[in-house]
């Protein structure tokens, strides 16, 4: 029976970034199905009390910097070349993640995240200008007007709310995070773990 893992998502997360581009140096997680969840970073801090990195670590002498030397190591170790920090963080991605639900309503959801992680955190474009957003998704040959339109509608609002809120009901508190049935996996160095809870053998 394939096993489930519920891969709860924001693009505003450098780290969930580099957890998804990680995937493919799993292989043996094609076994299971990955249900990507889209869900408002923001919205999981104001509810936990949790705080970004940038703002909880901010008087911690050295901690950023050890930080970033991990994301470094991480991207060495997966082979991330085209990882770049974004200039523009950090970055509301409310349309973004209302954009997402869109997308998976019309079918489009791939090509959307492909797009938007590249803009995000590839090639350092502002996503926080809703018109940078139309070029990036236009240049990736998505039909802009139909997603930006669909993002507003209110179902798909009240969607983004919904998954937030049942992330944080299930013990979520920051992102990325996997979640093997009750069983939470937080972080993107878990995912020799995701392997173990699927019943896989990683070694």
């Amino acid at each position: 029976m394939t096993k489930t893992v519920d891969f709860i998502f924001d693009f505003a997360s450098p780290n969930c970034y580099l957890a998804y581009r990680a995937l493919g140096s799993y292989p043996e997680l094609s076994r299971a199905e990955i249900k990507l969840i889209p869900c408002l970073l923001g919205g999981v801090f104001k509810a936990t009390g949790n705080q970004p990195p940038m703002a909880a670590f901010a008087g911690v002498k050295g901690k950023l910097e050890y930080e970033m030397l991990e994301i470094r190591r991480f991207c060495t170790t997966h082979k991330l070349d085209k990882f770049a920090f974004n200039p523009h963080f950090p970055i509301n991605t409310l349309l973004l993640m209302r954009g997402l639900i869109a997308a998976e309503i019309e079918n489009c959801e791939a090509p959307y995240i492909e797009a938007v992680l590249a803009g995000m955190w590839e090639t350092g474009k502002n996503m926080n200008n809703p018109e940078v957003i139309s070029g990036v998704l236009a240049d990736a040959g998505l039909d802009t007007q139909t997603l930006l339109t669909k993002s507003q509608d209110p179902a798909v609002k009240q969607k983004l709310i919904d998954n937030t809120n049942a992330a944080v009901t299930r013990g979520v508190f920051g992102l990325p995070v996997f979640l093997v049935g009750d069983e939470m996996f937080f972080g993107k160095e878990r995912l020799t773990q995701v392997e173990a809870a699927i019943g896989i053998d990683p070694t």
